[in-house]
């Protein structure tokens, strides 16, 4: 039987991103993939965000080998080990006090879903009230905790039952003429909202597969204020938007914020592994032992990547590498695809290395997709309707291979386009 055979014939059904990208991967080595037949693939996909330091780092590869080969411990729920122990100190040391940033950390299941359930708990146990929002377009996962967040019709509507205990506002770019924090401060204060106060507050700032949105710094402040204000904890999801995706490593850092938690997943894992891990602040850490747990949380291949990963983010100064590719990206986009095709509705959105083109329409968008893939460049799509191709390379893609997937990209919509 055919490879290819194997998975139409026993994988179940609900698998989704191997249907736009018929072909069987075998290696892959910073930004490109290699298949069974030989053929190699640019990487502007990215795991959706979890391999934001490019396939195969060598670096953080490298500490990974190193462990293994020590036999070092691989499971072993939430013990004390020394992996965990050096992780915890270097996410402290290195990335979190220099910042000013005050948190403790918990480990979830090692995925961003466990993690937007575990903060969720925090939430509503330390400030005793069920009813949490969140902002039209969100994705905070697919579990039914975190489903309640997450708007997209069709993820809902596969939980099977009523997702409730959440209100969605409209997030600000959906209608600029509503101001929605006095829109929020009205559903506190008039008697006859029918909305109950909630606990907390869930936000990406940049909204990725709700169609790229990246929500403005004054916004965020005015955000935080307005969750100071009422008692309200806010909380920051990094999950696919953090670890230096935007050109800092939290996405909130541009908007000189302190959120009331974080959640961190995907990239974190250094180099695909799985891992999770929720930042709180000291004062809100208020489960009991035991009151949330998972099988692997202990997962000690994700400790020893992830503490690679941070050190490779300094060492690499990544950061300053992202806000370069941003404006590479920026420039290309602007010149080859709104100057030429604007005035037929087609624009740009995005921050760092997270770049959007809405195409407007669902065929539009798939059309783009599929030439890109015929002419060996993996992405995807996203927001309403699937009609914004999502460009996400990773962080520290060379920039000439930056530059042909771009060329890539530029000669999909061209071809694309011609056709309209």
């Amino acid at each position: 039987m055919q490879q290819k055979e194997i998975f139409e014939t026993y994988e179940s059904d609900v698998r989704s991103y191997c249907r736009n990208f018929p072909a069987v991967f075998t290696t892959a080595v910073g930004s490109v993939v290699t298949d069974v037949d030989g053929n190699s693939y640019i990487d502007f996909f990215d795991g959706a965000g979890a391999l934001n330091y490019g396939h195969n780092n060598p670096y953080i590869k490298g500490k990974v080998i190193e462990y293994l080969q020590g036999d070092g411990v691989m499971h072993w729920m939430d013990m004390m080990t020394a992996p965990k122990a050096e992780l915890i100190e270097t996410m402290q040391t290195k990335i979190l006090q220099p910042r000013g940033l005050n948190y403790k950390i918990a480990f979830p299941g090692p995925t961003g879903t466990n993690c937007i359930e575990l903060a969720l708990k925090l939430a509503r146990k330390a400030k005793q009230r069920s009813n949490v929002w969140a902002y039209m377009g969100a994705f905070h996962g697919m579990t039914l905790g975190s489903m309640e967040l997450t708007t997209d019709r069709t993820d809902r509507n596969a939980a099977g039952i009523s997702l409730g205990n959440c209100t969605h506002i409209p997030a600000p770019y959906m209608f600029p003429e509503l101001d929605t924090i006095k829109y929020m401060q009205t559903l506190l204060d008039d008697d006859h909202s029918g909305v109950s106060k909630p606990a907390a507050i869930f936000l990406e700032t940049v909204q990725a597969e709700g169609g790229i949105y990246v929500f403005s710094e004054q916004y965020l402040r005015d955000l935080r204020e307005f969750c100071t204000k009422n008692d309200i904890l806010l909380v920051i999801d990094d999950i696919q938007v953090g670890c230096c995706r935007t050109g800092r490593f939290f996405s909130f850092e541009r908007a000189g914020i302190e959120p009331d938690m974080v959640c961190l997943s995907k990239s974190i894992g250094g180099i695909g592994l799985p891992m999770a891990m929720v930042l709180v602040k000291p004062e809100y850490d208020s489960l009991k032992p035991g009151e949330h747990n998972g099988t692997f949380r202990g997962n000690q291949l994700g400790f020893v990547a992830s503490k690679a990963s941070l050190e490779y983010v300094l060492e690499a100064k990544v950061e300053e590498g992202v806000k370069e590719r941003e404006a590479v990206m920026r420039e290309f986009l602007q010149k080859n695809i709104v100057d030429v095709y604007g005035d037929k509705g087609i624009s740009i959105r995005g921050i760092g290395c997270m770049w959007g083109i809405e195409m407007n329409k669902n065929a539009v968008s798939k059309a783009v997709l599929q030439e890109c893939f015929k002419n060996k460049l993996i992405l995807e799509r996203a927001g309403r309707d699937d009609s914004v191709v999502k460009l996400m390379p990773s962080c520290v893609i060379p920039m000439d291979t930056l530059m042909q997937g771009l060329e890539i990209v530029k000669k999909a919509v061209d071809t694309v386009m011609a056709t309209l």
